[in-house]
């Protein structure tokens, strides 16, 4: 009997612990053949694939970034394979399943909820042609009619195989994300999520984890994905698998999401003093600062605390932080909205993901959608359109602010320049990137592509049209721009001014007393346009990049692009106009 489980990954470099879960918990009774794709795949070429395995059985992963897709495939599939048995599971036909396989008749079963145990018995009752009614939450077709068995209880997380290790995986493991667990289940209640409905909290046996972790990073791993709910919920069970990693990372990183209002101090200071830089990442679930919303989606959430863990966690300077924001949620206006996103913004975190309230088949939101006005797509990802407080109007203006919030903020392309603008130039950020945003949409820049310099054409349009921001605020565009590139850039987004002879004078003279530059055979103006670029800035841009500190005055600025990263030089035309020597 031959077996196939499949999934539509978003991307290629994500991976689908599902699927290994799945051939873990059923091999070697069962041979398991894994087969992944992203959305982004045509169709034909996923079914051409799938047809040449041609399976007995095929099940695939669903998700609301791949159902739409994946029905699709289905379909398809039975058309020309009619008697292959096609299953689905995960969270997204977990609820709702009833309707799902009424409107699919290319759908054979649903498994409701955890997998492992359901697959490998469903797959006995195949082989042995036995009846369906021993397989626990597995939805099914008999007699013209939909049955639906009772779902089992919480899984024994012990006692389940490592999915880790399968060899076909080895190759990939330094190009693609891994998605690890070390615990099922969430302690909190939040509405708007699936998490909400599995109560309590499980954790897979300690020296487990650490033996795969160990072998992922020794068949070399790079980006690690904890997909625990709350990583740090058992402060004892975070500590030893942090300090493990510290000890064992050789260069992976990982990244965890975590509930910060809880996290301990001296959890804090252990990470800040001993974490190196990098290695961790942390995804911060803020959603919203407003407490009556919090309230109604039966959220707990002390912002102060909240707010003082993000900032020892900055301080410390070793762990970047991913925040979000969701949009749309009960009894959040549009001006409330505006003080969460800059209450979260004032943190400064690296990343600051704002997304769109999705109305998930199975969760309390839905259930409390007419209540609250809401109207929301009909198919995946069942994102808003409106609710009583929050008009469509506004979740467009609130789009045209994502929109720039994450080409010019989450994207890390313009840190110098945003960190400027934030710190001397804007009073509100949330007023700055929507503003942005209405310009972008005016102009159509959110209907054609664009190129890098492109990106600081469109940002000075929007600075001189919101008179905000100066000459310092230009240089650390250019900054921004020219650290950008690894080797010399082929042109610049400025037209860089004329120079005199007394400064293309003072300037060659000074380069050529570096002891690090060599102009070999060339002249020394070869060898400097050849190893860098040169232009005029009105601050010393390598003493703010050593110690922050903004010296005004008339520079010449020089970057290297011939050492391993690009190297900053100024050279004060104050003093050559004191010393011309």
């Amino acid at each position: 009997m031959k077996t196939v489980v499949s999934t539509l990954n978003a991307k290629y470099i994500h991976t689908n612990l599902a699927l290994r879960l799945l051939k873990a918990a059923s091999e070697p009774e069962f041979k398991i053949t894994m087969k992944e794709y992203t959305i982004s795949d045509p169709d034909m070429n996923i079914v051409r694939d799938l047809y040449e395995e041609k399976p007995d059985v095929l099940g695939f992963s669903c998700y609301i970034w791949n159902i739409n897709k994946t029905l699709q495939i289905t379909s398809m599939i039975k058309k020309i394979l009619p008697d292959c048995f096609i299953i689905l599971g995960g969270p997204e036909v977990s609820y709702d399943t009833h309707e799902w396989m009424s409107a699919h008749s290319s759908v054979d079963a649903v498994i409701r909820g955890e997998g492992e145990e359901a697959f490998r018995t469903m797959l006995r009752s195949l082989r042995d042609t036995s009846s369906f009614d021993d397989v626990a939450g597995l939805s099914y077709r008999k007699d013209t009619k939909i049955r639906h068995r009772p779902a089992a209880g919480n899984l024994d997380v012990q006692s389940l195989p490592t999915p880790y290790r399968f060899s076909e995986d080895r190759a990939d493991l330094s190009k693609r994300i891994v998605y690890f667990e070390t615990s099922r289940g969430c302690p909190f209640l939040c509405q708007f999520c699936l998490s909400s409905l599995e109560q309590g909290v499980r954790y897979f046996p300690l020296e487990d984890v650490k033996a795969d972790l160990l072998y992922l990073i020794a068949n070399g791993a790079k980006m690690i994905k904890f997909v625990d709910r709350t990583f740090n919920i058992n402060r004892e069970y975070a500590l030893e698998i942090f300090q493990f990693l510290i000890d064992n990372h050789q260069g992976c990183q990982f990244q965890f999401e975590i509930t910060a209002d809880i996290m301990r101090p001296e959890v804090l200071d252990f990470l800040n003093e001993n974490a190196p830089k990098g290695i961790f990442r942390f995804e911060i679930g803020v959603q919203s600062t407003n407490e009556e919303t919090n309230a109604i989606v039966k959220r707990k959430q002390n912002f102060n605390k909240l707010s003082r863990t993000v900032q020892k966690i900055k301080e410390g300077g070793k762990i970047d932080q991913h925040l979000d924001l969701i949009a749309g949620l009960p009894e959040e206006n549009y001006d409330s909205f505006r003080q969460t996103f800059n209450d979260v913004f004032a943190m400064r975190p690296e990343e600051l993901q704002l997304g769109f309230l999705k109305m998930l088949r199975g969760t309390g939101m839905r259930e409390m959608a007419d209540h609250y006005g809401y109207s929301f797509m009909d198919h995946a990802p069942y994102e808003i359109l409106s609710n009583n407080v929050l008009p469509f109007d506004d979740i467009l203006r609130i789009q045209r602010l994502e929109d720039v919030l994450e080409k010019y903020w989450n994207d890390r392309r313009f840190d110098l320049t945003m960190t400027d603008l934030m710190n001397r130039s804007v009073h509100s950020p949330f007023d700055f990137f929507q503003q942005f945003g209405d310009l972008w949409e005016e102009k159509g820049y959110s209907r054609i592509g664009h190129q890098f310099t492109d990106l600081f054409h469109r940002l000075k349009l929007f600075i001189d049209t919101a008179d905000i921001g100066d000459e310092i605020t230009s240089d650390m565009m250019k900054l921004d721009y020219l650290l950008h590139f690894k080797q010399k850039p082929r042109r610049l987004w400025w037209r860089e001014s004329d120079w005199t002879n007394e400064e293309t004078t003072y300037f060659t003279e000074r380069i050529n007393q570096m002891p690090s530059f060599q102009a070999g055979n060339r002249t020394a103006e070869k060898a400097i346009a050849k190893k860098g670029i040169a232009v005029k800035s009105v601050f010393d841009w390598e003493r703010f990049l050593q110690t922050g500190e903004i010296n005004e005055g008339s520079y010449l600025s020089y970057i290297r692009y011939d050492l391993i990263e690009p190297s900053v030089h100024s050279f004060s035309m104050n003093k050559a106009a004191v010393s011309p020597d």
